[in-house]
């Protein structure tokens, strides 16, 4: 696979893992994001500052919270990440994270899909 695309998922996975597991979201953006970052969560502020205030908020109230990056998939500027979330007290969730990077390979863009794991399913296959 193109050496670009490797480090565009290695990027993605270590910016995922500093501000959600390290819960160092402002070093994360420091180090991974761009001059710009939009965001389409709804529930989540546009911008640098927004995204840092959001994960820092989250840390305190949702101390032990844990991702775990189940796949890792890239194309072109996009990478995107299959993961397993689990939070103290409440459910798991299975989320997708899409990251479009820019032309010197920093964050500039992300979308996410969450969804509840359940506790039974009609299939065997499981959400991962």
């Amino acid at each position: 696979m193109d050496e670009r695309l490797e480090r565009r998922k290695r990027d993605a996975v270590a910016f995922y893992e500093l501000m959600f597991n390290d819960c160092q979201p402002r070093e994360a953006i420091e180090r991974y994001v761009g001059a710009t970052y939009t965001q389409h969560n709804p529930e989540v502020g546009d911008g640098k500052q927004a995204f840092v205030d959001y994960f820092e908020r989250m840390a305190r109230e949702w101390p032990g919270k844990r991702v775990t990056v189940k796949r890792v998939i890239a194309e072109g500027d996009l990478v995107v990440l299959h993961c397993h979330q689990r939070w103290p007290g409440t459910h798991d969730y299975a989320g997708i994270d899409i990251f479009r990077f820019d032309e010197q390979d920093r964050i500039v863009e992300h979308w996410d899909v969450l969804q509840v794991v359940p506790s039974s399913s009609k299939n065997d296959n499981g959400m991962f």
